[in-house]
């Protein structure tokens, strides 16, 4: 019923401002957009760490938690969060549930946290190889889906650039220059076959959802959503994906989303063809190519082609990251995603889709688990 963010700040710039901070300015705007306020709020779901309810509650003045709860996965939960505030509000263990994510990467860039790990036997993986980040790590799956398939850089390219014609026009995205097919094949080859612009942004912020009931979202002041299906998981065949690397050929080169877009189509009682829009996690590009095969809208092997035909633009067939995604917009754990999800089928987001009636939201990939989201306008 309610979605509510802090501006999206580069990496580091949101201080003197703490996390807690950033935290409560989301909340209480998006109890603001929903028309309750923190009184009403009996309950939390959290995908990634840093958060202490019993200090929110104290900041912010809730009375009473009846339900407080924390998913695993990091980014890869962020869609899974809003299934976990929904079934606690289903069994009845909570009537209004905050579902919220937060960056501030102060001492530590995520772009190089791999380089951070303690000298672990495991770890020694990563120090001996110079795989630094998670996009150094990435790069080999995509590596190897080139390999397999035939996908070129000209495809992430065109990921890119999609996403940031769709910033240009986001008064709140952070990268609002348009990009250009030549500054991006001129762009540093950080991690091959990944240059800078097949990188997501490092940002500072918070993003904030409200959950409550059907019956109480009817005497509410916003149209509501609703969750139509919410899925969290994976198969054993992905295992840690990046941490792990003894993932089947073909699973190594996807997205390890397979079995949780299977349930997630299944539990809502839709397909690939109900899809209006579709916000997925592009921590880097060549995943967005995986997880559009992932989640069925083309044979496996084929996202390269599809996004070629221009499908993902706000034109196309399949529009994605409508707001500039995590690539131009902000990056705040996948919950960007879900923020521009809720406005587009509210009829409010700056790229607007005509008659965006039904929504998919990711979370993830990145280690197990993954999460898919399913959302539908009210």
């Amino acid at each position: 019923m309610g979605v509510g963010a802090t501006p999206y700040y580069r990496r580091g710039e949101s201080a003197p401002q703490t996390l807690d901070e950033l935290v409560g300015k989301a909340i209480l705007e998006a109890l603001s957009d929903s028309g309750l306020n923190c009184r009403d709020v009996d309950g939390f779901a959290y995908f990634s760490g840093g958060f202490d309810t019993g200090y929110l509650m104290e900041t912010l003045g809730i009375p009473e938690v009846r339900f407080t709860a924390s998913l695993t996965g990091t980014g890869g939960g962020s869609a899974g969060s809003i299934g976990l505030g929904a079934a606690a509000i289903v069994s009845g263990m909570a009537d209004v549930v905050v579902c919220v994510g937060a960056n501030q990467q102060g001492s530590q860039r995520f772009g190089a946290i791999t380089s951070a790990y303690p000298a672990t036997p495991g770890n020694a993986f990563f120090g001996a190889t110079g795989l630094v980040g998670p996009g150094h790590i990435f790069a080999l799956l995509a590596r190897r889906h080139m390999h397999l398939y035939g996908t070129t850089r000209e495809h992430f390219a065109e990921v890119a650039l999609s996403a940031r014609a769709n910033a240009v026009n986001n008064p709140e995205a952070r990268m609002r220059n348009p990009l250009t097919s030549e500054e991006y094949f001129n762009a540093p080859m950080l991690a091959d076959p990944h240059c800078l612009f097949d990188f997501c942004l490092e940002t500072d912020g918070a993003v904030a959802v409200v959950l409550t009931t059907a019956e109480r979202a009817r005497d509410l002041r916003r149209r509501p959503v609703e969750v139509l299906a919410s899925t969290h998981g994976g198969s054993r065949d992905w295992g840690r994906s990046i941490y792990w690397m003894n993932m089947p050929d073909k699973v190594f080169a996807s997205s390890g989303h397979a079995s949780v877009a299977a349930r997630l189509y299944a539990e809502a009682g839709v397909g690939p063809q109900d899809i209006d829009c579709a916000q997925f996690y592009d921590h880097f590009t060549s995943q967005v190519i995986m997880q559009i095969e992932d989640y069925g809208f083309c044979e496996r092997g084929e996202g390269g082609p599809f996004v070629a035909d221009g499908n993902i633009r706000l034109d196309g067939a399949l529009p994605i990251n409508t707001d500039g995604g995590q690539l131009s917009a902000g990056y705040v754990w996948g919950m960007t995603h879900v923020r521009e999800a809720v406005e587009q089928l509210r009829g409010d987001a700056f790229n607007q889709i005509h008659d965006a009636e039904v929504a998919l939201v990711t979370g993830g990939p990145s280690n197990l688990p993954v999460s898919g989201l399913i959302l539908g306008r009210g």
